[in-house]
């Protein structure tokens, strides 16, 4: 007797969202990276960004440069909200670092 197809396609589901939470980096496990990237649109990071480093403000988030890893993508995170006074909670700031890394970074732990 086969799998019925729908049970085929929750057992693919489940091992395709095991394999890509296992490239997330610890630090960023529990993050909500949807929310990050909400609170980056709200903030308006990327108007900052661009009056401080031109362009759309999106040149800073460059892998390799500055931040080589996801403990330095969060502490710059955390710089942030502390330079701008965005009084964002630390688990936001983990939200938007770990949005930054999904989108950007790619860091693998």
């Amino acid at each position: 007797m086969h799998p019925a197809p729908r049970t085929l396609a929750f057992m693919f589901g489940m091992l395709l969202a095991t394999a890509s939470h296992a490239q997330v980096p610890a630090l960023f496990k529990d993050a909500k990276p949807v929310d990050g990237g909400k609170l980056v649109a709200a903030h308006q990071c990327d108007a900052c960004h661009a009056m401080k480093w031109a362009r759309d403000g999106k040149d800073i988030y460059r892998p390799g440069q500055a931040i080589k890893n996801a403990s330095q993508l969060q502490s710059k995170v955390e710089q942030c909200n502390a330079g701008t006074n965005a009084n964002l909670f630390p688990e936001e700031v983990t939200d938007i670092a770990a949005w930054l890394n999904e989108t950007y970074y790619h860091f693998k732990n």
